[in-house]
């Protein structure tokens, strides 16, 4: 029987992540995605401003090899000071 959760790696996964404009949060989190993933290609990253400009909403496509490793991944992504919120 497969397992919907492993059976669909590898695979392109949107990482969104929220956080304060000032924060250092592209730097901060472009760090950490490609600590699990290797280097992030500019155009797989998109930024979009809160309508007040005071927060910052990244997408990050990544290259999911396994369910691990996005567990990895938003573990050190939520534990980051910069990162309100991971989804």
């Amino acid at each position: 029987m497969k397992d919907p959760l492993t059976d669909v790696f590898p695979c392109d996964f949107p990482v969104k992540v929220l956080g304060r404009r000032d924060a250092g949060l592209e730097r901060a989190v472009t760090e950490i995605v490609e600590r699990h993933t290797g280097p992030v290609a500019p155009h797989r990253v998109s930024m979009r401003s809160s309508s007040d400009g005071n927060f910052v909403a990244l997408t990050v496509t990544v290259a999911a090899r396994s369910r691990a490793q996005l567990d990895e991944l938003y573990r050190e992504l939520t534990a980051c000071e910069a990162v309100l919120m991971a989804l």
